[in-house]
Parts: C-alpha cells; sequence; structure tokens
C-alpha cells in the first residue's frame, strides 16, 4: 500500500468517526432536526424493532421527538457509542459502514446500565462539506 492510499484512507476514516461523533450528540442530545440533517432527505433508518423503514427526514424527526418525550417521562437519558467501524469505499462519494453499536440507559440518580448492542450497517454519502446517511439497518445482537 503506498503512503497516498494509506493517508487517503485514514482521512476517510478521520472523517466518518467525526460525523459519526456529530451525529450521535445531536441524537442524544434530542435535536431532532439537525439529527434528520444527518440524514439525505430520502435517507431512511431501520431498526429491528420496526417492521420497515423509517424514511425521510420529518418521519426521522418524529421518531426523535417521541422517543426523547417517552425517556423523559421515565426520568432516563440515552448515550450512543459506535466502535469497531469498518469503513469500505464504494465510490468516491460512497462508503458502506460495518460497526457495533452500544446504548447506554442512565436513569436520573440511578447506575448506567447496557440497553442494548446492536450491529450497525450505513451507507454514507458525500455531502457538501461532511457526510449524510443514506440508508442506516440495526440488528439487535438479542434478537439474531
Amino acid at each position: 500500500m503506498t503512503a497516498a492510499v494509506t493517508t487517503g484512507l485514514a482521512e476517510l476514516y478521520a472523517q466518518v468517526h467525526q460525523f459519526y461523533a456529530r451525529h450521535f450528540h445531536l441524537l442524544d442530545e434530542g435535536d431532532a432536526r439537525a439529527w434528520a440533517e444527518t440524514f439525505t432527505p430520502d435517507g431512511w433508518f431501520w431498526p429491528a424493532v420496526l417492521p420497515e423503514p423509517v424514511r425521510g427526514r420529518e418521519a426521522l424527526i418524529a421518531g426523535v421527538r417521541e422517543t426523547h418525550a417517552r425517556l423523559a417521562a421515565a426520568g432516563e437519558q440515552h448515550r450512543h457509542w459506535h466502535g469497531m467501524v469498518h469503513i469500505e469505499p464504494v465510490d468516491e462519494d460512497t462508503v458502506a459502514v460495518r460497526c457495533y453499536a452500544q446504548i447506554f440507559a442512565i436513569p436520573a440518580g440511578g447506575p448506567a446500565r447496557l440497553q442494548m448492542h446492536c450491529v450497525c450497517e450505513d451507507v454514507l454519502v458525500r455531502a457538501g462539506h461532511g457526510w449524510q446517511v443514506r440508508q442506516r439497518r440495526v440488528q439487535r445482537d438479542d434478537l439474531r
């Protein structure tokens, strides 16, 4: 592998990690609109518990708002962590990403607990100065 290829992959890896850091901070803080804008306008998110994907930004916004309201009523907060990120360039503007995702639940005044562990498969596309999710499929390890 040449130094240029190695440098290019390292830069891509850093860009994708920075994307996920911002993406999940927005989600965990409940900024539904800003989080949805990290998806393409026709992007979709398919969690294992739903029979079909959530499609489009408005549906994504509604889902985040509903979830945050439910968590707030329960006195709980969620934090997402992504790791073991494997990136496969598809073309110059598209990458396929497979990683592990952990969601921690933190009740008010109580200890954090691992809520679930998942495998997340994303297709990210270059958009402007960053990346957006075109599609996301999440499989929970306990439901496999």
